[in-house]
């Protein structure tokens, strides 16, 4: 928790580390350390697991915590460690919070609740009961309308960053790049905000973002860092280089269903000792693994194995 008291540091290219399982579905959790550590050693500035890319809708609530567990001690401190923590229920995002606040999270990312679509208002309502709940633990608010079927407007996290010290930025997941723009000129420039859409982690630099949670960071997390740390220095033309040059490897997670096809890619190349992903999902199709050999040896020079 050695960044809890100050947010602001944390920042840059905020890696949601996948969730291993074994072959038979199981959690592997030596195998999430492992990630862990080299995620830390190739460059994230941060640590995040539960959010949309760690399958948290296919965990069950201990199993969840058992995934902080693991990767909070593989963090130690290092690095900022963002856990997911929201749910489809207000009890369990509380008791997932809890739990990220009593192993020492710097933040938690909470996701709008989704299937029910709620309204501004019952949103709202909902942040500033969990606010309330962990006053002196950072709270990031997680849009992400494409999953959960609910936009939070710009005038909403505003609110909220009005109303509580301790709700402190947002992770905009939307491709409404004006969404973007509305919520800093909603809230000012003093909100933290990240990306979660991999094309848009550099346009939001321009703006004033604090950096980017993107899933890229699970094969590339190098590149990604450095396309932070290289608009941070100022080298605005390589961090546009390297936007483009990793198209492909963007491509790549989308072939079908995230996070199937970078669980294929680090399970081939040793870092995963299984690409299991749980049900509903599945693994890449035939086809999918032909497009995912495709792109990735057309961003093959990118990728951090």
């Amino acid at each position: 928790m050695r960044f809890r008291s100050d947010p602001r540091r944390v920042r840059g290219s905020i890696a949601p580390v996948v969730t291993p399982f074994g072959e038979d579905g199981a959690l592997d959790l030596d195998g999430l350390r492992a990630l862990v550590n080299w995620q830390l050693d190739s460059g994230s500035h941060a640590i995040s697991v539960g959010g949309s890319t760690g399958e948290p809708g296919a965990l069950r609530t201990a199993e969840r915590v058992a995934v902080m567990e693991a990767a909070a001690e593989a963090v130690a401190d290092r690095a900022p460690f963002v856990p997911g923590t929201g749910s489809a229920r207000l009890d369990e995002t509380m008791e997932l919070t809890a739990a990220a606040r009593d192993l020492g999270a710097d933040a938690a990312l909470v996701i709008t609740p989704y299937y029910a679509r709620p309204t501004q208002e019952a949103l709202y309502r909902w942040y500033a009961a969990i606010a309330k709940e962990f006053p002196d633990l950072p709270l990031i608010v997680y849009n992400v309308p494409s999953r959960t079927a609910v936009d939070i407007a710009p005038e909403t996290v505003a609110r909220l960053f009005f109303d509580f010290e301790n709700v402190v930025g947002v992770k905009e997941t939307t491709k409404d790049f004006e969404h973007f723009s509305r919520t800093y000129r909603a809230c000012g420039r003093e909100l933290l905000m990240w990306s979660g859409i991999e094309l848009l982690c550099l346009p939001l630099l321009a703006l004033g973002g604090a950096g980017f949670v993107s899933a890229l960071a699970n094969i590339a997390p190098a590149p990604v860092a450095r396309m932070y740390e290289l608009w941070e220095a100022g080298d605005h033309e390589g961090a546009r280089e390297l936007h483009y040059r990793l198209h492909p490897l963007v491509d790549l997670l989308f072939v079908e269903t995230n996070p199937a096809p970078a669980k294929w890619v680090l399970a081939d190349a040793g870092l995963l000792a299984s690409a299991h992903v749980r049900t509903p999902l599945i693994q890449p199709t035939e086809a999918g693994v032909a497009r995912i050999r495709e792109l990735r040896a057309a961003g093959a020079d990118l990728l951090s194995f």
